[in-house]
């Protein structure tokens, strides 16, 4: 996957870094692997936002990607399709009896391509397998939390774990983000690093494209008025009155601070923060 940078003929065009989507194989999706995607607008069924920034946007369709993996035979590749619902690319598989489903491209994997899913599967690029057939230290992505529950863990463009350890019934994971975590030997995931890797090194150029995502803008909290946000107000950039205390939320809490719940069920099942020292 690489990425194209553009003449600077116009000002959008100066700082313009796309991907080239040379990876990709198929510009028509499948139709049966398509559902319809409704818009919320970041609203609730009050009619109320609840979620800012969200709004427009081009049309889109989803796309059912296999996150299970519980088909237990080969399958062959088919494409590499864009998905606009998420940063990475998704590959179409055809399976012995003529089923087609979806799955994580990652790294390495093209058409005319063999992936299988199982425990007894070799530990190649594409292939799904539990944890507890896994070699140490491979990259593995699309992680199940819980056996059967459908990868949830590495799924966006470029990320991957590293199986470091097994500790009896629970496998040692390190997480994208540093986190080590456990994870039963029975959950599934995927070898091989999620597609897409460049996709962090991508520049829209301009606002319009920010747009056509359906990403709405974003205001500074200093340039608001005290009745709209705890640091607006003041005469000009106030060191007293207006925008210069502590970074608050529209709502009044203090940004910095640890978010995670204290005592969180889930603590039990990390080994080492990804922000210890």
């Amino acid at each position: 996957m690489s990425l194209k940078s553009f003449k600077p003929t116009t000002p959008s065009n100066r700082y313009k870094v796309l991907p080239s989507f040379d990876e990709i194989t198929k510009s028509t999706p499948e139709k049966k692997l398509l559902e319809p995607l409704r818009k919320s607008g970041g609203r609730n069924n009050n009619g109320r936002i609840t979620t800012r920034h969200i709004g427009g946007g081009h049309k889109r369709h989803y796309r059912l990607v296999d996150f299970r993996r519980n088909r237990h035979e080969s399958a062959k590749v088919l494409a590499v399709e864009y998905d606009p619902n998420r940063t990475c690319r998704i590959a179409l598989l055809q399976y012995q009896d003529g089923t087609k489903s979806y799955i994580l491209a990652p790294v390495g994997l093209g058409p005319g391509m063999t992936v299988q899913s199982g425990e007894s599967v070799a530990p190649k690029v594409g292939n799904a397998m539990p944890l507890k057939n896994v070699p140490l230290g491979t990259a593995i992505h699309n992680i199940e939390i819980r056996p059967g529950s459908g990868g949830k863990v590495a799924r966006s463009a470029g990320q991957q774990a590293v199986l470091s350890n097994r500790d009896g019934e629970y496998a040692l994971v390190k997480m994208p983000s540093g986190e080590v975590r456990r994870f039963r030997v029975d959950c599934y995931c995927t070898i091989g690093q999620v597609g897409n890797t460049q996709h962090m090194n991508e520049s829209s150029g301009k606002a319009g494209r920010t747009r056509w995502m359906g990403i709405r803008p974003t205001v500074r909290g200093m340039c608001m008025n005290p009745v709209d946000h705890p640091n607006g107000g003041g005469e000009g950039k106030s060191k007293s009155g207006g925008g210069r205390q502590h970074l608050k939320s529209p709502w009044g809490h203090v940004k910095g601070q640890k978010t995670r719940r204290i005592r969180k069920p889930s603590d039990t099942f990390i080994v080492q923060r990804r922000k210890s020292k």
